[in-house]
């Protein structure tokens, strides 16, 4: 039980890795064109969250063989908050005080959770506020995605969901799942159970938008076409006046 516990926590560790690294591809688009586009911040700030109290909780002193939920969670934490920065420094001014708001919303929720179970609480009640402050938050942060797949359902187009996201994102919540259960840890495996089916409601998503264009891309080639058209009319246009002209003065 204790090797197939660690071999889960293993395999949850590599999962969770690339989920953080994934939005990779996403920060590479944002920086080349120096804007975020349509994406979302949300989920940034939200799994920063979720990462330092998990991290919390994964340490000996809150709750016990949890050491793999810490590791893991420290190295997501530092990533996701470089992602904050970068989001924060691209955005457009609404959208930044947007998620600058959370973002120190973030740290503030964090300070207390860790301040109050430090210093207030001990033993299982230290354990118990913790896991479910972990709790809480780790479904929210899975829950963040839901208004990039509601632009997804409604554009008929994936461009904003990358495929890779929601794939770690299945993998991570299976992976975390099956330790929570074989550990019996009720505060690693609901939230993360709520994260597999979220991650596989993801992936049916992509599957059936992914060939696509979109609704609004269409639109945008039909102003672009419509556009195109319209010069050319206008250059036949001058083409018959300069030819009329012409002919004017011939006739003199």
């Amino acid at each position: 039980m204790n090797i197939a516990h660690t071999i889960f926590g293993v395999f949850g560790n590599a999962t969770a890795l690339f989920l953080f690294l994934a939005p990779s591809i996403t920060f590479k688009r944002i920086i080349k064109n120096k804007s975020t586009e349509q994406f979302s911040g949300i989920p940034y700030p939200m799994t920063l969250l979720n990462c330092l109290l998990s991290a919390w909780y994964g340490l000996p002193f809150v709750s016990k063989d949890n050491t793999l939920v810490s590791t893991i969670n420290g190295t997501g934490a530092v990533i996701e908050t470089i992602y904050v920065l970068i989001f924060l420094f691209y955005a457009p001014k609404k959208e930044k005080a947007k998620i600058f708001a959370i973002f120190t919303a973030v740290l503030a929720v964090f300070a207390t959770v860790a301040l109050v179970s430090l210093f207030a609480l001990h033993g299982n009640g230290r354990k118990l506020f913790c896991g479910i402050a972990a709790t809480v938050f780790s479904i929210i942060m899975y829950a963040s995605p839901l208004s990039i797949m509601r632009l997804v359902i409604k554009t008929k187009s994936v461009e904003y969901m990358p495929f890779f996201l929601s794939l770690f994102v299945f993998l991570c919540g299976t992976s975390w799942f099956i330790y929570g259960l074989i550990g019996r840890d009720p505060f690693v495996a609901i939230p993360n159970g709520f994260g597999c089916a979220l991650g596989t409601v993801q992936l049916i998503l992509y599957f059936i938008y992914c060939g696509n264009k979109g609704e609004k891309s269409a639109d945008a080639e039909k102003d672009e076409k419509k556009t195109v058209e319209m010069k050319d009319e206008e250059k036949k246009q001058n083409v018959v006046k300069g030819e009329a002209r012409a002919a004017s003065l011939r006739s003199f």
